[in-house]
């Protein structure tokens, strides 16, 4: 992967946070790299007053530090920084940080010397991962996390290396790389960003897209387990309310249909179905665009400058700035959260509706058996538990009060706790999912409604390799462990909707923003 400074997608960031793919510097990210430095020691020599750069930070911004200190400034102001605390952050979110840094410098405007912007990829391309502490961020800039990279920097602090928890200066020395001696801003430049939260947000993107997608193709297995009316997914249905993201997962939903029977007239079993279905069009699509919304707010952050202050090399200045509050990406965050939270509810009352007789005109709980079998019935408390645990999670994030330093740091997003909780969510929908794809399954395979679409024939016959049909009551966690990590898992997701169909590029791809 080339890093420009301008090209970065949240797909980008998953494969070098979680496949490691290589990653080189840009020529022209250079040049403005080293234009931007000889700014910073231009306003040094001739003792320009700036901020953070010869002056103090927050409170203390009125303070002018002598020459001979800046250097030593810059890594007080990583040390007396690094104070997060609680579990290491996971190695993809380190890295997805690491390469949102790196690319924000890339872009021009941090001034920092070249030597820290070719660690930082070095250690990207080896594997020196820093250990950051998971809480320590109000979101005015990710100051606590961001100088716990920066500590390994200067060969400090602690790094995982080869799988071992090593003493910074040691796990560099192992990679056969060397700290950096900061100077004027470099410390600043470090710390004063946003990484971590464009970073952790890129990958609650780039999995909340394919589960997104996930959930419209369980959704086409349990119309055709219910044998739901497609009527609602008519596009002229939808155009008479021409909400676009409902529009788009209605169109979605027919394509997965085709070639079965639903779509045809007089297919379904009922005049009128329970909303969880007739609803799931609107419902998904308001997740669609939740995450255009998060798209736009997104795409700054990855590849753009929010330094604060921001070297302007071209014109030779350096300007305080507010560019690195992350309200925009807050907000979509939380807005991602309850959508989220809609297609988790969505989706537990569509599995329910699946265990009820007088609905589906199955088996109760879809046991061969009749009553005096469990069937599915006990798996709805689990169901229940998990809509629980996403209700709460789903809470905003943005709307948190805070202050900072001496009334002067009074504003911040909570941009990195709003991101954060979205992989938490995002496993208990992948659960959900699962949860509902067995239950749909089973209940196929009770109707036996002869030829069904496209999509939900690939989506049974994967279970189907997997999983036996429910006959005797059995434990049912390790199924539901099966399909959640094998078919919606990071790696299985792509894979089975390319075997829908489909294909992998629609159902994620288009109108996502990138």
């Amino acid at each position: 992967m080339i890093i420009d400074g301008y090209s970065l997608t949240p797909a980008g960031v998953a494969a070098v946070a979680r496949a490691c793919e290589d990653v080189e510097l840009d020529a022209r990210a250079r040049g403005r790299v080293e234009r931007d430095r000889a700014v910073v020691e231009d306003a040094v020599s001739r003792q320009v007053p700036v901020y953070g750069l010869t002056t103090g930070l927050g409170a203390r911004a009125t303070f002018v530090l002598p020459a001979e200190e800046l250097a030593g400034f810059s890594a007080r102001t990583v040390r007396g920084r690094a104070n997060a605390v609680g579990p290491p952050l996971p190695r993809d979110a380190v890295r997805a940080a690491l390469l949102v840094r790196c690319n924000g410098i890339a872009h021009g405007g941090s001034g920092v010397q070249p030597a820290v912007l070719e660690l930082l990829l070095a250690m990207l391309t080896v594997g020196v991962h820093p250990l950051v502490p998971e809480t320590g961020s109000i979101g005015a800039s990710d100051l606590g996390q961001m100088a716990h990279v920066a500590l390994v920097a200067i060969g400090e602090g602690r790094a995982e290396y080869n799988g071992e928890l090593l003493p910074a200066d040691v796990a560099l020395k192992h990679a056969g790389l060397s700290a950096v001696t900061l100077g004027p801003k470099d410390g600043l430049a470090l710390c004063n960003s946003s990484a971590l939260s464009a970073g952790l947000a890129a990958l609650a993107y780039d999995d909340a897209r394919k589960l997104l997608a996930a959930a419209q193709l369980v959704t086409a297995l349990s119309f055709e387990g219910f044998r739901a009316g497609a009527t609602p997914l008519d596009p002229r249905v939808q155009a008479a309310r021409p909400l676009a993201g409902a529009q788009h997962c209605a169109a979605q939903l027919r394509q997965l249909l085709a070639g079965g029977q639903l779509l045809g007239a007089g297919a379904s079993r009922r005049l009128q179905d329970p909303l969880s279905f007739r609803c799931a069009a609107h419902v998904h699509g308001a997740f669609h665009s939740a995450m255009g919304l998060l798209a736009a707010s997104l795409g700054p952050e990855l590849n753009g400058a929010g330094d604060n202050p921001l070297v302007l090399g071209e014109d030779r200045e350096i300007l305080s700035t507010g560019n690195f509050n992350t309200a925009a990406l807050a907000l979509a965050l939380d807005t991602v959260a309850l959508a989220v939270f809609q297609t988790a509810s969505i989706c537990a009352q569509r599995t329910q509706r699946l265990l009820s007789s007088s609905l589906t005109g199955l088996s109760e709980n879809l046991t061969p058996h009749g009553s005096e079998r469990s069937g599915y019935a006990p798996v709805i408390k689990t169901v229940q538990a998990l809509v629980a645990e996403m209700r709460h999670l789903s809470s905003p994030f943005s709307t948190d009060p805070r202050s900072g330093a001496a009334l002067v740091e009074d504003d911040s997003s909570n941009a990195p706790a709003a991101a954060g909780r979205i992989a938490s969510m995002l496993d208990r929908l992948r659960y959900l999912l699962a949860i509902e794809t067995l239950v749909a399954t089973q209940a196929v395979d009770l109707a036996a409604p002869g030829p069904i679409g496209r999509g939900p024939a690939a989506l049974h016959h994967a279970v189907r390799e997997r999983v036996t049909p429910l006959d005797e009551d059995r434990a049912s966690t390790d199924d539901i462990e099966q399909i959640a990590v094998d078919l919606f898992g990071q790696a299985g997701i792509e894979t089975l909707l390319n075997q829908s169909g489909i294909g992998a590029n629609w159902l994620l791809g288009e109108g996502s923003g990138w």
